[in-house]
């Protein structure tokens, strides 16, 4: 304990709130530079500045925000601006100050024992408490409560303050303490939390004492239920310093930079003996488009979001589905192809709330049509500058094709040989003839299923691939300059000046 006052006074150990910790740890990260919160994508010049603001004004803050959003992710992310590890009184659940303890039982060993009294060193991450607001929750969970086990056995009166239960805030104390999903939390729960929250202090039910918390309290929750309608009550909404608002990625590169961060496509190991999976940029940016155009179509429920786990499960599901064809084909790199994301619609039904039209529909058909528009977009953007006329002409001539998601790409490759102007097609978005075979017969897939969204090409219910019947190519008529001279010949094919034309 001596060794400890020595070490304060002399600077070599610095003694300040939590608050004030975060602070001027924030301070120096901003002036060394680089990001604030590594992994956080998409949110350097939106969430991260106004979280920043809340940390140096030294306010309790909340994040409001649909599911899917990192809101959590952020929160945890708080614990790299305190401090390697900080003294404290062993053993007490208070994580107590030795230079200014909180409990008796501190207090009492310190008078005890004086500068001989032990202390030992809590990391930050255990300085990080979090609990799921659910409606069960009680004052005594949050805050504490007499234990009249605790009673009995130390033989003290009820009434000692040696008799209190800690709940999660006090347990928190000299850290963070994080609340999710806070207007589910029952109203007497968040009135429990007024004194905190604008005193800095809270009392034990049956104790005249009051426990000044040194503690940083951040919150999240949906914004639909964050209103005076919603299930949050005023006074607590009025005592949070900072309301921040998150938001899903803005682009799609974001978008892809996250789902490529929290996806498993690694998936190498002995027992799948070691087969490397490449996965093109097509059908990276195909899962993401799926989720843009969800968040923005009207059969889909806004209020309800959808999250970015979305492209994320998705992208799993379609990587396994090129997993299993590889396998069973014998192929040594396994490529996912546009047609492994309709395979994927179990990992997208799940992840989307439907509106009434949508329920009228079916979620497997909106998934399903999420999945033409995004690969349409995507394909759209690819294909441009090329010409892929002669491709739709030979399905309108009569061509048609069967393939599968399980098709091997030697035998895609063979079957699509003979359509013309494929391979031109192929070459200018990026293929190579020393490409391997399954690169190859992605690329090929990825302009049919491309042709099929746009609907240049359709596909019969077997999933067969064939001509538009609008587009079928018409049988020879003669010319209506023909047909006018017919109206104007007599019965003997002589002309007949003068006649009067009829027309439908």
């Amino acid at each position: 304990m001596k060794a400890l006052r020595e070490a304060v006074a002399s600077g070599r150990i610095r003694h300040r709130a939590v608050k004030d910790e975060l602070r001027e740890n924030l301070i120096t990260r901003l002036r060394a530079g680089g990001p604030l919160f590594p992994g956080l994508i998409g949110y350097d010049d939106s969430v991260v500045p106004h979280v920043s603001n809340a940390i140096l004004s030294r306010h309790n803050f909340i994040l409001l925000g649909l599911r899917g959003q990192a809101k959590t992710r952020l929160l945890r992310a708080l614990t790299t601006l305190l401090d390697d590890e900080i003294p404290v009184m062993p053993g007490c659940p208070l994580h107590d100050d030795p230079l200014a303890p909180l409990c008796a039982a501190c207090r009492a060993q310190l008078a005890a024992e004086g500068d001989d009294a032990a202390i030992a060193w809590l990391p930050r991450e255990a300085r990080y408490v979090e609990k799921l607001a659910t409606p069960d929750v009680t004052i005594a969970d949050m805050i504490g409560d007499v234990d009249p086990i605790k009673a009995a056995r130390s033989g003290r009166e009820l009434g000692d303050e040696l008799t209190m239960h800690y709940g999660l805030l006090p347990r928190s104390n000299r850290g963070i303490f994080a609340i999710n999903e806070l207007p589910d939390l029952a109203s007497k729960v968040q009135v429990g939390l007024f004194n905190i929250l604008q005193e800095g202090d809270v009392q034990v039910k049956g104790y005249p004492v009051r426990l000044r918390l040194d503690v940083l309290l951040v919150f999240s929750a949906n914004p639909e239920d964050y209103t005076a309608r919603g299930k949050i009550i005023t006074p607590l909404k009025d005592r949070i310093g900072s309301e921040i608002r998150t938001h899903y990625p803005r682009t799609r590169q974001d978008a892809m930079q996250i789902t490529a961060q929290e996806a498993w496509l690694d998936r190498r190991s002995p027992a799948s003996g070691g087969t490397p999976i490449e996965v093109p940029p097509f059908v990276r940016e195909i899962v993401e488009e799926i989720a843009i155009h969800a968040r923005a179509d009207q059969k889909i429920d806004r209020r309800s979001g959808v999250s970015q786990r979305l492209p994320i499960t998705a992208l799993e599901n379609v990587v396994s589905n090129a997993e299993r064809r590889a396998l069973l084909a014998g192929e040594a790199v396994v490529v996912p192809r546009v047609s492994d994301v309709y395979a994927s619609l179990p990992s997208l039904t799940g992840k989307i709330e439907l509106e009434y039209e949508g329920e009228l529909k079916g979620a497997e058909v909106v998934a399903r049509e999420l999945v033409r528009q995004a690969v349409a977009t995507v394909f759209d953007g690819y294909a441009a500058p090329t010409d892929a006329r002669p491709i739709v002409e030979w399905f309108d001539r009569g061509g048609t094709l069967e393939l599968s998601d399980t098709t091997p790409a030697a035998e895609l490759l063979g079957a699509v040989d003979a359509i013309n102007g494929l391979d031109r097609v192929a070459a200018a978005l990026g293929g190579r003839e020393r490409d391997a075979e399954p690169l190859r017969a992605a690329l090929a897939d990825f302009v049919l299923e491309g042709l099929c969204a746009l609907k240049k090409i359709s596909r019969s219910d077997e999933g067969r691939l064939l001509g538009t019947p609008g587009n079928a190519r018409p049988q020879s008529r003669p010319d209506p300059r023909d047909l006018g001279q017919m109206l104007e010949d007599d019965d003997d094919g002589s002309p007949v000046k003068k006649r009067k034309k009829y027309y439908n």
